[in-house]
């Protein structure tokens, strides 16, 4: 991996000429990068030290729509600014695009210059401050899923979303020779991440045809939310480059598998992971028991955080390596939450619950938001399932529709403590929104289900 970029790094490369765009960017709701395109004279000029966007941008669809409802912004508040204020640590090239280096920016206040508090930068930095003065660390590792398709996205999108075709025609899951038809994407993701600063790992073959998922080596969990969206926009970006287009929705057919993004987590303390405690059963801390145990007690109140969309819970079905229940197994892919490396210094819980289409700070957030809730409250850690979690799969379900996990995040005493009752609403109101567009389209099921038969 290169050395860390930075601003004078930038500044040598401005005057070389190597560099001569400046991404300038913020996270959405969607957790999509939205920004400007600086020149680079212009960025070290002064827009190294802020610029500005619409307020809109944190209050708005997949669509870009402005829904009516928010309380932070709206057209009777006449959409104002916010600051984007770039956070310099988070520079670097953009090896994929010719003279072309990002940045991503928290989100200030235009008046008091104070953080947002809806921002999902923001949202995550509370809650790692929230650990830090408890003294201790989070360390968080994501999963990219994803599938790849002949087309770029908008070619895809003038057929209407028809006859789609995958990269590959059959299961891939470790699939050398499979994921090497794949490599014209794949390569450039992995070689151009690294070289931005992104600890990349490995890609591999997953449980569908056509079907990728990115490692990236673990992080603090700010570094981790920010290498995660990065990687995702580069995903698009280097396939669409390459003729092709890269899917992160969590069911894209009702006979495929989905796509998750499963989260690694842990707590370190003075340099040390504090799950880790070797006189303990399966070496894990009592810490690490009332964090898991929080984890558990609290899911479905945050689960709107890590399945966001209607289509998201298309996505929790038996028998696809997507959970059902609120349950935890030692090294159990069928649990929604998994015990890795007992027994180990590594030791750590995968949440497998988030998909793809989650937004990494606001999952990340409301995840350690409800394990510190459980330290806090010393909750006691159930006992772990062993088999099949989908045997019984009425117990401890997951929230089954948007709306269910909706009521579950409104009613959440724990998330409102945590994160603040002007969050939760904002956030609540999103739900409420892309419940009220999918309830007002009439799909190609319901046509051709009841168009003759009604």
């Amino acid at each position: 991996m290169s050395e860390k970029y930075t601003f004078e790094k930038l500044k040598q490369q401005v005057q070389d000429g190597q560099i001569d765009t400046v991404l300038v960017t913020m996270i959405d709701m969607q957790g999509r990068l939205m920004g400007k395109r600086f020149h680079a004279e212009a960025f070290l000029e002064g827009g190294f030290e802020e610029t500005h966007c619409c307020n809109y941008l944190l209050a708005t669809d997949l669509e870009m729509a402005t829904p009516d409802g928010y309380v932070s912004t709206s057209w009777e508040r006449g959409y104002g600014d916010y600051v984007m204020k770039p956070d310099l640590e988070t520079l670097r090239p953009v090896p994929w695009l010719d003279g072309t280096a990002m940045v991503l920016c928290d989100i200030l206040d235009h008046h008091s210059h104070e953080a947002v508090p809806h921002a999902p930068r923001a949202i995550l930095k509370k809650q790692v401050e929230r650990a830090a003065a408890m003294g201790l660390s989070p360390v968080m590792a994501t999963e990219l899923e994803f599938f790849l398709f002949d087309g770029t996205h908008d070619q895809i999108a003038r057929n209407g979303f028809r006859n789609l075709q995958t990269i590959s025609n059959y299961n891939e899951d470790y699939h050398i020779f499979q994921t090497t038809k794949e490599e014209g994407v794949m390569r450039p993701v992995r070689n151009h991440l690294r070289a931005m600063g992104i600890p990349i790992e490995g890609s591999k073959g997953e449980a569908e045809a056509g079907q990728e998922e990115l490692n990236i080596r673990y992080a603090d969990a700010l570094a981790c939310a920010d290498n995660h969206t990065i990687a995702k926009h580069a995903v698009k970006e280097i396939a669409h480059l390459n003729g092709y287009a890269a899917t992160f929705l969590p069911k894209w057919h009702h006979d495929r598998v989905g796509s998750a993004s499963h989260v690694h987590q842990s707590l370190w303390k003075e340099g040390a992971n504090a799950f880790f405690d070797s006189g303990r059963d399966l070496g894990k801390s009592a810490l690490m028991d009332h964090y898991m145990a929080g984890l558990i007690a609290y899911a479905p109140e945050y689960t709107c955080f890590m399945a966001p969309y209607i289509n998201s819970y298309k996505r929790f079905a038996k028998g696809t390596f997507a959970p059902t229940q609120t349950v935890w197994s030692v090294d159990n892919r069928t649990a929604s939450f998994r015990l890795c490396g007992e027994g180990t210094k590594a030791i750590r819980v995968e949440c497998r619950i988030p998909g793809a289409d989650m937004n990494p700070y606001l999952a990340q957030a409301a995840m350690l938001a409800a394990g510190l809730a459980g330290i806090e409250h010393e909750l006691p850690l159930p006992p772990a399932l062993s088999g099949n979690a989908y045997s019984d799969d009425d117990t401890n379900h997951i929230p089954r529709t948007l709306r269910d996990a909706r009521e579950a995040m409104m009613a959440s005493r724990m998330l409102r403590d945590a994160m603040g009752d002007d969050v939760i609403d904002h956030y609540a109101r999103a739900a409420e929104w892309e419940i009220e567009e999918f309830n007002r389209v009439v799909t190609d099921y319901e046509i051709a289900r009841g168009f003759e038969r009604a």
